[in-house]
């Protein structure tokens, strides 16, 4: 079942707070790592990267997920979003990660692209949400 996001959990998602995502490897064990997140129209959290990486492989495989992330100012605040991938986006993958560079780096292309890579965007339906803190 989907849940919502408050307006204040979207405002902490939505300002340049890096995110933390873990996916579960193919032995049930948890990868985390660190990214960069944003809110689309419907107020579902997005991440993006490159194909061929270890934790979209993950995503892949088992579309569950769960993401924390909190407020640099104010590091007892933070949002813990648990959910399923329901989109899995490559045509608009690159403007995206561009989106994301000017938000996290204030440049307008992402700097770091590399040749030929194929950059995909993951949207989440949150099913949990907690927001502490605020």
């Amino acid at each position: 079942m989907a849940a919502q996001l408050e307006q204040k959990t979207i405002d902490l998602l939505n300002r340049r707070n890096f995110a933390h995502l873990s996916t579960h490897r193919a032995d049930g064990t948890i990868h985390n790592v660190v990214v960069w997140i944003g809110v689309d129209e419907q107020g579902r959290p997005f991440v993006n990267t490159a194909e061929g990486r270890v934790w979209p492989n993950n995503l892949e495989r088992d579309p569950r997920v769960t993401v924390s992330v909190h407020d640099t100012d104010n590091p007892y605040e933070f949002a813990s979003i648990t959910g399923k991938v329901v989109d899995r986006d490559t045509e608009n993958g690159d403007a995206v990660i561009d989106a994301l560079a000017k938000k996290y780096m204030n440049v307008d292309s992402y700097p770091f692209r590399k040749e030929g890579e194929v950059r995909v965007t993951f949207t989440i339906e949150p099913e949990r949400v907690t927001h502490h803190g605020a």
